[in-house]
């Protein structure tokens, strides 16, 4: 899979231009409106930058709109993988293979009960830029988070979301 020329993604239609970008950004509607609006993109680089701006400015209902358009970590495998391909290389569910069915299972169940828990405290989903990390990684990180202020959380997630993009930008061009 690679992205589209930028001039090529300048052209597009809008529902062309979301669907072009959503392996950027797993693309919320709200972002993918904004980012088409903004054209033309000089670069790849002008159109994430402009896009982390944009998403900053939003309402917060589009702000979460953005956030929770991306897979939860340890997600269901075969909903991840439908949703985002590279999300589902990105978490490494291609790589558990070599660890045991009992551990697999105690990470997973973790995993859903601090989502639940950061979602029921925050109002979206825990985004991070896993990056290869295991998600036995994740557990941690996310108990570290819930203790954090929900603006914090929300500038982060946005961030990490961004980090996200710049890193599936340099790997789809």
């Amino acid at each position: 899979m690679n992205l589209p020329s930028i001039s090529t993604l300048n052209d597009l239609t809008p529902d062309a231009f979301a669907a072009a970008v959503r392996p950027l950004f797993e693309t919320a509607g709200p972002l993918a409106e904004a980012l088409y609006a903004g054209r033309p993109y000089a670069s790849y680089d002008e159109l994430i930058d402009r896009g982390e701006a944009m998403a900053n400015e939003m309402p917060m209902a589009q702000r979460i709109e953005v956030i929770n358009a991306h897979p939860r970590i340890g997600e269901n495998p075969a909903v991840v993988r439908e949703q985002s391909a590279l999300s589902f290389r990105e978490q490494g569910y291609d790589r558990e293979a070599g660890v045991s069915r009992a551990e697999v299972e105690r990470v997973y169940g973790e995993l859903t009960e601090l989502n639940r828990t950061y979602e029921d405290r925050f109002g979206f989903r825990f985004v991070v830029f896993v990056n290869q990390r295991p998600k036995s990684e994740m557990l941690d990180l996310m108990r570290d988070r819930l203790h954090n202020s929900r603006e914090s959380e929300l500038e982060t997630a946005l961030r990490e979301l961004f980090s996200i993009a710049r890193d599936r930008c340099q790997q789809l061009t």
